[in-house]
């Protein structure tokens, strides 16, 4: 038994490289391998093709002529990780209590994830009409689309005085009026701001947005505190049915999978039998259920209804050249 003096973050390190590999495929040469080209023997252990273009699935933004650099640097790192696995195994570090309890917590969270992606694979894409809808309801994301240029200020500050902070807010000429305020009544505030697309604003809160004209101050009340915005300025830039049908399409069809996700999971605790044990008792009726998050589950597969970033248009690359952090999440995606 390994001395339990292994501290956590190298237990932890340890840890992600055996799941990794055993869960990829990368076990002893006992174990019943794929018929698959090999790669690379590492000692007594093969690495196969099928795991590299298994990470290579999950690699970002890789283009053909970068797929032959990338499967070399991709099987460097399988080789650096079968090696350290196979250093694990020979220090029975696979025996460690903790490490074993990791291995079944990573074990369960990838088959409960799997039968989420699987379950919500089933969503039938909107229909146009749907998707026309989508559109003629949200004016300020597409027909009357805005750039918005903005400076914020982020404020901590009590339940009993935002009343106050917003009489403060409808008397100020400027955003500094409302920094003097604050500095005078003691509430810390961050400031920041930038430009941003309508698609780059909260959806719930885009109509008010929408609504304010340049130089115009308004006030959002936030789960941490209050967001005051300055419109310093905007200009239009509307988009057409026809170019935004993609954008409403996926986001419509990943909030579809969010709801079946939800779904699924009061269906499966409806017909389950589940008995709190201990100081544990069943959520009152009504109360909000922090600890399910639906589509947590679901990985990239679904997209929560309030993240109004999903409406966004994916960001072009920055460069040709194939990113380290590119291949470092195509490897991630396997633990």
């Amino acid at each position: 038994m390994v001395s339990q003096k292994v501290g956590n973050r190298a237990v932890g390190a340890l840890v992600m490289v055996v799941g990794v590999l055993a869960l990829a495929g990368c076990g002893s040469s006992d174990d019943a391998k794929p018929a698959t080209q090999v790669a690379a023997r590492v000692n007594s252990d093969e690495i196969s093709v099928h795991q590299i273009n298994n990470v290579l699935a999950r690699t970002p933004n890789l283009k053909p002529e970068q797929v032959d650099m990338a499967s070399s640097r991709v099987l460097e790192r399988l080789i650096d990780q079968e090696l350290l696995v196979q250093r694990a195994i020979d220090k029975k570090l696979d025996r460690n209590p903790q490490v074993m309890q990791a291995i079944e917590a990573a074990r369960r969270e990838i088959l409960s994830r799997s039968y989420m992606e699987q379950f919500a694979a089933t969503a039938e894409p909107p229909q146009p009409d749907a998707i026309k809808a989508f559109y003629d309801e949200n004016p300020g994301l597409f027909a009357q689309r805005r750039i918005y240029t903005l400076q914020e200020l982020n404020i901590t500050i009590a339940a009993d005085r935002v009343e106050a902070l917003r009489a403060a807010v409808s008397a100020a000429g400027n955003l500094n009026d409302v920094v003097t305020w604050l500095r005078d009544n003691n509430l810390p505030f961050q400031a920041g701001g930038g430009v941003r697309a309508a698609e780059q604003l909260p959806l719930e809160a885009l109509p008010r947005f929408a609504a304010m004209k340049d130089g115009q101050i308004g006030l959002v009340q936030t789960p941490q505190g209050v967001l005051v915005i300055y419109l310093a300025a905007s200009r239009p830039q509307p988009l057409d049915l026809a170019a935004a049908t993609p954008f409403i399409e996926r986001f419509l069809l990943n909030r579809r999978k969010a709801d079946m996700a939800r779904d699924e999971l009061k269906r499966l605790r409806d017909v389950a039998q589940i008995e709190y044990m201990g100081k544990f008792t069943a959520p009152v009726a009504g109360a909000p259920a922090d600890a399910v998050d639906a589509p947590a589950l679901l990985g990239n597969a679904a997209v929560p209804v309030s993240d109004a970033p999903a409406m966004a248009a994916p960001a072009a690359a920055s460069s040709d050249a194939l990113s380290a952090q590119a291949l470092e999440k195509g490897v991630s995606g396997l633990k």
